[in-house]
């Protein structure tokens, strides 16, 4: 993978030790980057001694020492069933480092040029086989949209002549480091893989690699901001996905997953699963960014490795 390399810039990261995070401070170099993280064994262990740590924001009055900010920080969102108590903490995880950037860079006579803030596809809710970009103005009113809807807004007040902010709604990520597919391979390689309800629901994605790059791309380009889709510019059905998964681990792709079984095992996060959204990147593309994966095929070819 080629390195950033335009002039070196000071980088603040948050979420840094987060599979996307802890993936793109290699990409980012020469860049100085600093990561805040509020488990520091935690993220020297992911990432190594030899980067800055803040533990804290709370000694800091502005972030003017930093040239760009990139705010990853939540929650896993899949990692456990949404009670209430766990829809708060994966919202809290959010907003609540959202707004304390925000108001330091605010606060700065001389604040960071650069914002970008993560946010997901989620934020259209479910849909149907319509393509969406980002001009797409019908969100479903569910959990996951109001969810980034306020992370988002949070992120925009940012926004002034003198910081840009670049706001992107990430899809699955594909990669074998960790993420979704980690999750899925198991069933697959034991031949017990196969379409979730009926398949037919899309499945917006992008390779690990793209989104590194992508995030790049946005820091290399001044005319670089607003809203953009981090998703492949193929997204394809979960019956499609799951064929081509089955393929490139030579397994078949027989068995279903029930939408009952799967709503008695994981509760209303199963909406993530049973409905989903037909998402392309058209701001991206119109920026000038050329993916490396645009076919999910090309995408899963980390798993025959």
């Amino acid at each position: 993978m080629q390195h950033y390399s335009k002039d070196a810039k000071k980088i603040l990261i948050t979420g840094g030790s987060g599979l996307i995070g802890s993936s793109l401070i290699p990409v980012l170099r020469p860049c100085d980057v600093a990561v805040y993280t509020r488990n520091v064994a935690m993220a020297e262990q992911i990432l190594g001694h030899k980067i800055h740590y803040l533990s804290t924001l709370s000694h800091l009055t502005n972030l003017d020492d930093y040239d760009v900010v990139i705010n990853l920080a939540g929650e896993p969102i899949a990692n456990q069933k949404w009670t209430d108590e766990q829809k708060h903490k994966i919202e809290q995880s959010r907003w609540s480092i959202t707004e304390q950037i925000v108001a330091l860079i605010n606060e700065g006579t001389n604040p960071p040029g650069l914002l970008i803030s993560g946010s997901a596809i989620g934020y259209y809710g479910r849909q149907q086989a319509q393509i969406i970009d980002e001009d797409f103005s019908t969100p479903h009113q569910e959990f996951s949209h109001l969810l980034c809807k306020r992370w988002e807004s949070l992120a925009s007040q940012a926004q002034s002549d003198k910081t840009r902010v670049c706001i992107i709604r990430t899809g699955i990520v594909i990669t074998k480091r960790g993420g979704a597919l980690h999750k899925m391979l198991l069933p697959f390689k034991l031949g017990l893989g196969g379409p979730i309800g009926d398949g037919s629901q899309y499945m917006s994605w992008i390779h690990l690699e793209d989104v590194l790059r992508g995030i790049a791309h946005l820091v290399a380009h001044d005319s670089c901001e607003g809203i953009y889709n981090f998703t492949a510019p193929n997204p394809v059905t979960n019956a499609e996905f799951s064929r081509e998964l089955a393929s490139a681990l030579s397994r078949p792709c027989f068995f279903r997953m029930p939408k009952s079984v799967l709503r008695m095992v994981i509760g209303e996060m199963a909406d993530l699963l049973l409905y989903g959204q037909r998402v392309v990147p058209t701001r991206l593309q119109q920026s000038g960014y050329e993916f490396i994966y645009p076919q999910i095929t090309q995408a899963l070819d980390c798993v025959r490795r």
